[in-house]
């Protein structure tokens, strides 16, 4: 019998045959141990069952790359997108908002309320020296906004506030900087398409301002669009004395943004427009989650081919094995004993390769950005440019819930794949079995 051995002709004899012996039993590990070496005549299965090992760990460490990446995408936008957006936006329905100061005291003494800013917006084209010039969007704020407003005080690369608290400076996106040729203290042009009205139609208001610091939050479509001027010279600029365009709240729990909106509303005492960062940032994050879901999907695929791998390989080990589970069935081993051995043969390919997939997986996400800046030196290549992307790096999250939700699937796929395959052992008829041997 190609099976046997001393040691499994001593435990033949105790545990298959015995009245004691007990699913699981040692004898049974021992054989599945057996099965899963590989000697020379059995090199092709012992293959089958090595890419099947990969097939597993490659694709449970995929699954668990992208979706810590995802993740990662998620968390990264929501923290620089709601660090520089309001959570909630107060608009007006019917008079402008001349009581802008007076509101925002009255929007900051709501509880849940951390911060509320009142905003002047417009757009204008920016040119730097050399004439170069690109389109951008100016947002007029207080200097004590703007100081309270960390995601851009707390990111300055060059130059101060003081210029900017002043009342005469303006703050620039480092990408915007880096394409006009702009650094701190440099003079910045803007144009804005409505200017004075005069008998010959309208001129564009052409104005310049001194560069007082140059911010980088990380999101490379803020960094290179964005210019942050003081309030009043914003509503000067922009001919909108004495009034805003809204007022941005910013409050502690983004998440439960909707229950404060009666409290807002009472606050504001008249009619408003409320809208909130869910509502502005909708097809965004809808369409970020779908893709999320789909990616998660068709990775799975991966898994499941791999699986399938597991079906053709225990096929054939049962196939050549025959006339050893022929033998192990006269010497007393039940059905259920034939079946659960081939089972614990496909299902630690499945364990195993599972177990090394999330080790790969938890190794590439901690270092994804040394793995993006390695292979980038390598190809000669910026892979993942912050000029295509809305990020300047790579980043990865992975989530607790998600990692077990995959390793349940994978080992789930390799367990359901066993069980033809074993049930198959389990049926063969010995004599039939021994006949054509």
């Amino acid at each position: 019998m190609a099976v046997s051995s001393a040691a499994v002709d001593q435990q033949a004899k105790t545990s298959v045959a015995g009245p004691a012996s007990r699913p699981f039993s040692v004898f049974e590990r021992l054989v599945a141990w057996r099965y899963l070496r590989a000697r020379r005549k059995e090199a092709f299965i012992s293959v089958i069952a090595g890419f099947s090992f990969i097939g597993i760990m490659l694709g449970v460490a995929t699954l668990i790359i992208v979706m810590a990446v995802m993740n990662g995408f998620r968390t990264e936008l929501i923290t620089r997108i709601l660090g520089l957006n309001g959570h909630i936006i107060v608009q007006p329905v019917d008079t402008p908002l001349n009581d802008y100061a007076a509101l925002a005291q009255k929007f900051a003494a709501v509880p849940g309320v951390t911060m509320a800013i009142p905003l002047v917006e417009g757009e204008t084209l920016a040119s730097g020296k050399g004439g170069a010039g690109t389109g951008a969007l100016v947002r007029g704020m207080r200097a004590e906004d703007l100081t309270k407003l960390k995601t851009i005080s707390g990111n300055i690369k060059s130059g101060d506030l003081v210029g900017f608290a002043a009342g005469g400076g303006v703050l620039v996106g480092s990408r915007m900087a880096q394409q006009l040729g702009l650094s701190a203290g440099d003079q910045i042009t803007l144009i804005a398409p409505d200017g004075d009205v005069t008998p010959f139609g309208v001129n564009p208001r052409v104005k310049s301002y001194t560069v007082s610091g140059i911010f980088e939050i990380g999101m490379s479509e803020y960094d290179a669009s964005i210019i942050f001027m003081p309030l009043e010279e914003a509503q000067l600029y922009f001919n909108a004395p004495g009034i805003v365009q809204s007022i941005e709240l910013f409050i502690t729990k983004p998440d439960e943004v909707e229950a404060l909106r009666p409290q807002v509303e009472a606050a504001a005492g008249r009619q408003v427009f409320l809208t909130d960062w869910r509502q502005r940032n909708e097809t965004f994050f809808s369409a970020l989650e779908v893709e999320r879901n789909v990616m998660f999907m068709i990775l799975t695929m991966i898994v499941l081919v791999a699986a399938l791998n597991i079906i053709s390989g225990l096929i054939m080990l049962v196939k050549d094995k025959g006339s050893d589970i022929a033998i192990l069935r006269t010497m007393g081993a039940s059905s259920g004993a034939i079946m659960r051995i081939f089972f614990m043969t496909g299902a630690a390919i499945g364990i195993v390769g599972t177990l090394g997939g999330v080790l790969l997986g938890v190794v590439v996400c901690v270092n994804i950005e040394s793995i993006r800046q390695f292979f980038s030196w390598v190809s000669g290549t910026i892979l993942f440019d912050p000029q295509l992307y809305f990020l300047s790096k790579l980043p990865a999250e992975m989530d607790i819930g998600e990692t077990v939700t995959v390793v349940v699937m994978a080992l789930g796929l390799s367990f359901l794949a066993t069980i033809f395959p074993a049930w198959r052992a389990s049926r063969l008829d010995p004599v039939q079995a021994l006949r054509y041997e």
